[in-house]
């Protein structure tokens, strides 16, 4: 153990302290993360597309002198007070994605419907050139402005978010993920963007939302009346929401008392684990679904009460987008109509399978299971690439959107001309050819009774486009070849396109692709099979999923309620079973794989086989940082300075206790908080009574993001260096231990479940110092550990 004595150095040699912080981040920065793959510390991670620093959470809650005053001050009216704040946010945050999303797919189908439109006049006027112009020319500008938005306002607005999601839930956070501008470009690039790659972008926005709850989700709410409030009321309402998502400012005096209760990480926790369920209940209009993805996929920590307010979240989104698509419905909307929100409708088909089908179905199973695998490979192959592009500045970063989107304009637009003019269906439910934003039978250069099938595939919405691929009873209205030619760019252009510096995603390509090569198995069956080829579609976006994404019970429950179909839940299953299987034999789900690329410090929820091998008193790494339970404020200010440190165990020795002993551990934010109050006195004695006085439970309340008290903002004097401060009122005096000859394996699974930021280390035997070391999220990192024993890897 080390103590910093401050008794030996003069005032100014104390602040020629900072020089060493200084120096330290320097290096870290100085090089590009995982230039060479391997990220070695757990500081900083790639967050959209930039390099930012992360830190633990405290899900933690202290046991204090002060925590424990203010909750027996609670009456019962405050109590009940905070359990009713609990689902009005919920309620909020469902209204809020709800909302957003929405009006979200109102823009992006009006955008979509002007590019289109603009695209189709021009062809019937065989004015192909020009009408290839048009249609690069949109997405051109739209991507670029998309690109600039992430480049130089938020890049941390890149990519899906859920990694980051993940991450968050599992205890990492950054800065840059909560950051304002972050969600000012998620919510207005999504209309951009969305069109710009249509088919390839995930519904990022609802993503947004989990990853900004943390501002109670009204700013976002208010954000979506950008068109009817204007600038000024835009910039008004985004500075109300900031007010009340922080709780107040401090700054002028507003702070509401009701809300110091959820300024605290576990409380944030709960409410972006509703808004990750929320977010996929108004992505696909799947609200049990919405709860069991965030059961599944994205919560590390679950509980009843917590499942209770999920499910009434996504109740509440669902409500909500049944309200609007009604209102829609009318024509009230411009161009947003049946297409506006994801809902592949096939319970009209007949569900009747036999042996061949089974067989059928495992063999789509199998080839999702490859295919996935194959994916996640490729696109890890790819974000390594574009991690070391995006390092080279803004302007790379859109040069790189600017040539992928130009690729994507020529395939969508260019590859259609190799599909052959095929004869309208006399049979059509719907017109042929078709000349309208939407639909099937698109004409393009095909003659009238003509239509081409590539074209209503790449010349549509997404949503349409897989609706087409879903449709049934319609056998013969997409060639082999042409479905072929149309998987294959959309699997390579899925894959080139994430990573990118926009808000872009792999649901959409996945389902897309999925559900093109499902129809082609199911023509390549259709002499034996009773299935339709609507339903194969179906199954094929199930494997693809499933082979991607390597969840099973949320995406089962998802596509059911896309389809409205639950004659297909035996099959749907048994796909997904199979296709997870296989791909778990090739390597990780595609968004664990991102996670370990960013260089997030992820605690699994297994832990490797080694560590089984290893104890917890292997990794930790010293020198270990203590104070006393009455400590001198110099000494605290420069281990604040000369470490980075967020816990410092408290050890009381005589005469505050027969012999040294853990009494807690203190933080470094509460270390701060301390200090400013100043609550110091000259003598080395107890002064609990005097802290508890001029601080309370509310100042340690955690601050918005990026606004907390800094080391900097302190003001103490140089005569109070060799002042004392009682820590005892402060320090949690309950923290979790584990003895030293625990396995590395156990306290691995017992920091996870318990959401830890901290684990004390304390010796086995007696007569030893009362602690031995801790343990971060950084000491069970695989890249930390096979660091200090290399040979431990080969070990079983």
């Amino acid at each position: 153990m080390q103590k910093f004595d401050s008794s030996t150095m003069d005032f100014e040699e104390r602040v020629e302290i900072d020089d060493f912080e200084s120096e330290v981040m320097e290096r870290i920065y100085s090089k590009p993360l995982l230039i060479k793959r391997v990220n070695t510390t757990s500081q900083i991670a790639i967050v959209g597309a930039n390099v930012c620093p992360v830190e633990s959470l405290d899900y933690e809650v202290p046991e204090n002198e002060l925590v424990n005053e203010d909750w027996r001050s609670r009456r019962t009216v405050q109590i009940f007070q905070y359990i009713l704040l609990k689902w009005a946010f919920a309620l909020i945050i469902g209204l809020s994605t709800g909302l957003v999303g929405i009006f979200n797919n109102i823009a992006v189908e009006n955008i979509a419907g002007f590019k289109l439109l603009l695209t189709t006049e021009l062809m019937l006027k065989h004015k192909y050139y020009k009408a290839f112009a048009a249609y690069a020319g949109c997405n051109l500008g739209l991507a670029t402005s998309a690109a600039a938005l992430c480049a130089f306002i938020a890049p941390a607005a890149a990519g899906s978010g859920i990694p980051e999601v993940k991450a968050y839930l599992n205890g990492v956070d950054a800065y840059s993920i909560l950051a304002p501008s972050t969600l000012f470009v998620k919510v207005n690039v999504i209309g951009i963007v969305s069109q710009y790659l249509r088919r390839f972008l995930s519904p990022v926005i609802y993503y947004l939302f989990v990853l900004l709850i943390y501002w109670f989700t009204l700013y976002a709410y208010l954000i979506t009346y950008k068109t009817i409030l204007g600038q000024q009321g835009n910039l008004r309402c985004s500075c109300i929401a900031s007010l009340i998502g922080q709780g107040g400012s401090r700054k002028y005096h507003l702070t509401w008392r009701w809300l110091r209760y959820f300024k605290n990480d576990r409380d944030r926790r709960d409410l972006i684990t509703c808004g990750a369920a929320a977010g996929v209940a108004a992505a696909f209009r799947a609200p049990v679904g919405g709860v069991l993805f965030a059961l599944e996929e994205a919560a590390s920590w679950w509980r009843s009460a917590l499942l209770w307010r999920t499910f009434f979240t996504t109740a509440v989104v669902a409500i909500v987008l049944r309200g609007f698509i009604q209102l829609c419905s009318t024509g009230t909307c411009g161009l947003f109509g049946q297409g506006g929100l994801i809902m592949y409708d096939i319970s009209a088909a007949k569900v009747v399978y036999s042996t061949p089908d089974i067989l059928a179905v495992i063999l789509l199973g199998v080839i999702g299971g490859i295919l996935g695998s194959l994916y996640n490979y490729l696109v890890d192959k790819v974000l390594r690439t574009y991690s070391i592009i995006n390092e080279r500045g803004a302007a790379v970063k859109i040069l790189l959107v600017i040539m992928i989107s130009l690729l994507t304009s020529i395939c969508s637009y260019g590859l259609p001309w190799l599909a052959t003019c095929i004869p309208c269906p006399a049979d059509a439910s719907t017109s042929c050819p078709n000349t309208d934003v939407s639909g099937n039978y698109k004409s393009f250069q095909c003659p009238p009774g003509h239509y081409n099938d590539l074209a209503s595939l790449f010349l549509n919405t997404n949503d349409d486009a897989i609706r087409n691929l879903l449709s049934t009873n319609t056998v013969k209205e997409f060639h082999i070849s042409s479905l072929l030619i149309f998987f294959v760019a959309v699997y390579c252009l899925g894959i080139i396109t994430y990573g990118i510096a926009i808000p872009s995603g792999l649901f959409i390509p996945v389902i897309l692709a999925g559900s093109c090569y499902g129809r082609l198995v199911g023509r390549l069956f259709e002499p034996i099979s009773k299935l339709d080829v609507g339903l194969f579609s179906l199954l094929g976006a199930a494997s693809f999923l499933g082979g991607t994404m390597r969840m099973t019970v949320s995406l089962c429950v998802i596509l059911l309620e896309l389809t409205n179909d639950l004659l297909m839940l035996p099959l749907v299953m048994l796909v997904l079973l199979i296709s997870k299987t296989m791909g778990d034999m090739f390597n990780k789900g595609v968004y664990d794989q991102i996670v370990k690329l960013k260089g997030l410090p992820y605690m699994e929820a297994h832990p490797d086989p080694y560590m089984k091998h290893l104890i917890a008193r292997d990794v930790v790494t010293g020198p270990l940082i203590t104070f006393s339970g009455v400590e001198k404020v110099g000494n605290i200010l420069l281990a604040l300075k000369n470490t980075g440190h967020n816990g410092f165990p408290v050890i009381d020795e005589p005469p505050f206790s027969d012999a040294p002993e853990l009494c807690g551990l203190v933080l470094r934010s509460q270390l701060l908080v301390l200090l400013k109050g100043k609550a110091f006195s000259k003598d080395r004695v107890l002064a609990g009574n005097k802290v508890l006085r001029k601080i309370s439970e509310l100042d340690f309340a955690k601050a918005g993001s990026g606004k907390g008290l800094k080391l900097e903002d302190l003001d103490i004097q140089e005569e109070e260096w060799d002042m004392y401060v009682d820590l005892h009122p402060i320090a949690n005096t309950s923290p979790y231990t584990v003895v030293e000859t625990m396995s590395l394996a156990k306290a691995a699974v017992l920091f996870r479940e318990l959401g830890l930021r901290h684990m004390c280390v304390v010796p086995k035997s007696q007569g030893r110092p009362p602690i031995v070391g801790i343990l971060t999220r950084h000491d069970f990192q695989p890249e930390h550990i096979l660091g200090l024993y290399p040979h431990v890897r080969f070990q079983q």
